[in-house]
């Protein structure tokens, strides 16, 4: 009786390791799914490679390959631009496309964020936008304009914020891990009110002529002038302005003779009298007409930003 209980036990045992075994081989040779992650405002129909499999917010599972993601925004007044694009999906990691849509392609924004595998001890980014030469803030320090790659970063959260004159911004969470390349690919949607680069506002007829202060940057060794967040070389470099440039003066440093511009909607910083002068301009009414109604973007959302590390200061233009 005990031999035949024995017997049984290794029966058991054996088939539970035969079936342990076959699992992990079936884990080997079947590689793993690519994750879609797809998220818009408002809600959309989503289809994949002419299919469709759901509305947003919406996950699913897919073999690695490239696929033709497109989606039909929900609009019940005015028309929203459709999105479509081709995003190639990577086994064993999520992608994230990000849709705010807006009346055309101009007012929509967005981002498609993805993973690939290169190796090594540090994690990198690489940012790409619509337009090209936007500005690129990661923790609140200014890295540079895209295209750019970001190399040797720590694994961890980043707040990633794109910025471009005449478009409004885009801040969101991406997180770098040890050997990958974190790609952004970054929409911006332009303001209201902006056509072909120009804006559109009325200007009241009483409006009398006055003359506005500017200042225009000058060239410089670099092609670019950094604009620091205090008139000194020793500050924090919180922006770069390019030389031919001529932006709104707001104050002058008695003692070092800085410049105090708006370089961005918004944004003032410092620029040294070095390589910029200052000059006078004589701001006429303009003209006012009606102009066609401006699409307006959807508002986008403002992400939680990390700890915000101090920029290196540095002594170049």
């Amino acid at each position: 009786m005990k031999h035949k209980l024995k017997i049984s036990l290794m029966v058991v045992s054996g088939i539970g390791i035969l079936i342990t075994i076959s699992f992990l081989v079936l884990r080997l040779i079947k590689p793993p799914k690519a994750a879609l992650l797809i998220e818009s405002t408002p809600n959309s129909t989503v289809f994949v490679n002419g299919e469709q499999v759901g509305r947003t917010p919406y996950e699913g599972e897919f073999k690695a390959q490239e696929v033709v993601i497109k989606l039909i925004p929900d609009s019940f007044e005015t028309p929203l631009a459709p999105y479509q694009s081709k995003v190639n999906l990577v086994a064993g990691i999520k992608t994230v496309i990000r849709r705010m849509f807006g009346d055309t392609d101009d007012t929509s924004a967005g981002e498609v964020v993805s993973f690939e595998k290169i190796g090594g001890n540090s994690a990198n980014l690489s940012v790409i936008s619509i337009p090209d030469g936007a500005q690129v803030t990661l923790d609140s320090e200014s890295r540079g304009r895209t295209p750019i790659k970001i190399s040797e970063l720590e694994t961890k959260e980043y707040h990633l914020e794109i910025s471009a004159v005449g478009y409004l911004k885009r801040d969101f969470i991406v997180k770098a891990v040890e050997g990958y390349l974190l790609t952004a690919e970054v929409k911006l949607a332009s303001e209201p009110g902006k056509v072909e680069g120009v804006v559109i506002e009325e200007v009241p007829e009483e409006m009398k002529e006055e003359v506005v202060d500017k200042v225009k940057i000058l060239s410089t060794p670099t092609g670019f002038l950094r604009v620091r967040e205090k008139p000194s070389t020793q500050s924090a470099e919180v922006g770069r302005v390019a030389p031919g440039r001529e932006y709104i003066l707001l104050e002058t440093d008695e003692k070092s003779g800085w410049f105090k511009i708006e370089y961005e909607a918004g944004k003032e910083g410092w620029v040294t009298n070095q390589y910029a002068k200052k000059v006078e301009e004589s701001a006429s009414p303009t003209p006012s007409f009606t102009p066609s109604p401006s699409p307006k973007p959807s508002p986008s959302p403002t992400a939680k930003s990390s700890p915000t590390p101090k920029a290196t200061p540095t002594t170049t233009p």
